[in-house]
């Protein structure tokens, strides 16, 4: 078979760098070329198993400079797109909406202009085997009540200007398989968790302040509903719609785990009293004032890329949070290295 050539963006972030390995892992004819702005959320160090494997190439480069990308692909033959490459902190954008919003959007359509002109042989005829794929967020359906899913043809209501930025570029990526026949796919997935992930985010963030006996916020009573994916389940839906998914489709990819945020908070704390001190309680959670825009509950039906696919999440969330936990109990310097410090106020 041919050895295909994998251009992941954003991938020394969290999902990117699980990718990552998961398919260099996973699968020996392949090439990867990793590309990352390095902004404040990236870490080169979370790939230093593979930076020397042949089949791995990272270069620096934004997506919001076309010009870049062009370079990309002029230097390689590139069979799928990762587009992992945006910004996706809620709080940021509600900062700054204005510059958040712009750099997601331009980056999806330089990578979807380029991607085109390299891959389109004749009018609405594209090299055969290649796929651009955006990894996009359950948020951009908005919240829902207690009985309700969000299906891929759900209307999109985002909250904030995150998800609104992931609401346009998947529009403008549907609109491109619409009008030029361009072989593209969406996965909107839900909260993802595991190893790697940057330390703004909940999990990481309530392992680092417990097992250091700060305080652990959480925003209003807590009772914010959230469906965790294993991050590792959500790499295998990405390998399997770039494979076999049906261009143009969108597919929902939840892990079918929903939980309170106060409920996420008191398992880490119970984990981390049993097997790193014993001394770690519930004590330390401080409830905070609530902030606007997060939304209640996100919750996706992903029936269809079941049916379709074959796909379904194999990591409970019980199994899930004590390998997370795990892993950043023995990796606490990863967590302190000077990358971080300088980023993340902790």
């Amino acid at each position: 078979m041919e050895k295909k050539t994998y251009l992941v963006t954003g991938g020394t972030g969290f999902i990117g760098t699980n990718f990552i390995i998961y398919m260099l892992t996973n699968y020996k004819d392949i090439n990867i070329i990793n590309l990352d702005a390095l902004t404040y959320a990236a870490n080169l160090e979370n790939l230093k198993e593979v930076e020397k494997d042949s089949r791995y190439k990272f270069v620096k480069a934004n997506l919001c400079n076309i010009k870049e990308i062009e370079d990309v692909f002029k230097e390689n033959e590139i069979d799928y797109v990762v587009n992992l490459g945006s910004g996706s902190s809620v709080l940021k954008s509600i900062k700054d909406p204005s510059n958040f919003i712009m750099s997601n959007i331009k980056s999806v359509v330089n990578l979807l202009t380029v991607s085109k002109k390299a891959w389109e042989k004749e009018k609405g005829k594209f090299k055969k085997g290649v796929r651009f794929l955006q990894v996009s967020t359950n948020e951009v359906y908005g919240c829902l009540k207690d009985y309700e899913y969000s299906l891929e043809t759900s209307a999109l209501k985002p909250n904030n200007p995150y998800a609104a930025s992931k609401a346009s570029t998947d529009l403008i990526v549907k609109a491109y398989y619409e009008s030029f026949n361009m072989p593209v796919n969406i996965i909107r997935c839900s909260n993802n968790y595991g190893p790697y992930q940057f330390l703004e985010k909940l999990i990481p963030l309530i392992i680092f302040k417990a097992i250091n006996f700060k305080k652990v916020f959480v925003y209003g009573s807590g009772k914010y509903v959230r469906d965790w994916l294993y991050v590792k389940d959500h790499c295998r839906a990405i390998d399997l719609v770039l494979k076999k998914g049906k261009p143009g489709e969108v597919y929902n990819v939840g892990g079918h785990n929903e939980k309170f945020n106060i409920d996420v908070v008191k398992t880490i704390i119970k984990i981390l009293r049993e097997t790193v001190n014993e001394k770690i309680s519930e004590d330390l959670i401080t409830h905070i004032e609530d902030v606007r825009g997060c939304g209640e509950r996100y919750a996706l039906n992903s029936d269809k890329i079941k049916k379709d696919l074959g796909w379904e999440p194999q990591v409970k969330f019980e199994e899930g949070i004590k390998k997370t936990v795990d892993w950043y109990v023995k990796n606490r310097e990863w967590i302190l290295n000077a990358n971080f410090k300088n980023k993340f106020k902790i």
